[in-house]
């Protein structure tokens, strides 16, 4: 699995080659453009990306299911005008009508394993969670697409679609909708929160990538049209428009239009996001708090899931509408 997260490259792989349906911010790469020196330590996130990587594996693989027997699965396809999304709903055991739900969206290069320790958790505590693979998230991706075809703005969509098809299921409380994502995941939460508040009753960002456009300028300070066609980087391609798509916008100049309450997760020892641009994301947010795990690198692992979990679970639950 060690490909599974290893595509963050200093979290500039965002590539694209479907349209996106979802609404973009073209603020112009201007407001950027003077960013390319604020991430120097770009190529030194290149080195993080294995330890963030093993991170993902032991989110997944190592950890024991405190909460075997309290929830129950279905699996879920959601028609993307043709193309499949593919994830997995997780609900309490309680029968009712509806559930509050939250939707879980993983980093890149991973897939929905990578939520499942807060779905489970969630939903032995009374919350559906959804967590589900992003069309071309990553190699081990069960919805439709190709990694070279995926960029935030196509994982936009994948949401965007997402919570229409929820919103129209029996089982979802509409008016108790909240969003969960994690890394790039988190940006592209907090990207489509921005666009459609009334849709979300709260929204949960671990350790958000917001870094993304800072290390594509960093990587080409003149502008996306320097990109190759397509770059293979430890073994997964991604395409040019993946930097057009992260260089087109500035996420800080979008965020704010999501003026309900925010919560950010991170840890003050993230060597590939750090700990500054969720710092930025709360001056922008009218109504954000952050809760810093001390120690917690990129990607929680061990006793920071839980601990992250926790914060989120509890988050969630002073928001549910009666």
């Amino acid at each position: 699995m060690k490909k599974h997260l290893i595509a963050l490259l200093a979290l500039a792989l965002v590539g694209c080659g479907q349209t996106s349906s979802a609404t973009t911010n073209n603020s112009s790469a201007e407001s950027t453009s003077t960013l390319g020196s604020v991430s120097d330590s770009a190529m030194e996130n290149n080195d993080n990306i294995a330890i963030a990587a093993q991170a993902e594996d032991e989110n997944t693989n190592d950890l024991a299911d405190p909460y075997e027997g309290q929830y129950r699965i279905e699996e879920l396809n959601i028609d993307d005008n043709g193309t499949n999304i593919w994830g997995k709903m997780y609900y309490p055991l309680e029968e009712k009508d509806t559930y509050p739900t939250v939707i879980m969206s993983h980093g890149i290069g991973g897939n929905f394993e990578n939520c499942e320790p807060y779905a489970k958790m969630f939903a032995a505590n009374g919350i559906a969670a959804f967590s589900f693979d992003f069309q071309g998230g990553g190699p081990a991706s069960k919805s439709d697409g190709q990694m070279i075809d995926m960029s935030t703005l196509t994982e936009a969509q994948d949401l965007e679609v997402i919570t229409e098809a929820l919103k129209n299921m029996d089982t979802v409380d509409n008016d108790n909708l909240f969003l969960l994502g994690e890394s790039m995941g988190g940006f592209v939460s907090a990207y489509v929160a921005a666009y459609h508040p009334e849709d979300y009753a709260a929204i949960v960002l671990f350790y958000p990538a917001f870094v993304l456009q800072d290390d594509a300028w960093a990587k080409y300070p003149n502008g996306p049209e320097d990109a190759l066609e397509v770059e293979e980087m430890y073994g997964l391609q991604i395409s040019k428009k993946h930097y057009m798509d992260n260089m087109s916008f500035d996420i800080y100049g979008v965020i704010g239009g999501y003026e309900k309450d925010v919560l950010i997760v991170h840890g003050d020892s993230d060597q590939v996001v750090p700990l500054s641009y969720s710092e930025r994301a709360l001056e922008v947010y009218k109504n954000a708090k952050m809760e810093v795990i001390p120690g917690a690198e990129h990607g929680f692992r061990g006793e920071d899931i839980e601990t992250a979990g926790l914060y989120a679970l509890e988050f969630v639950q002073e928001h549910i509408a009666e």
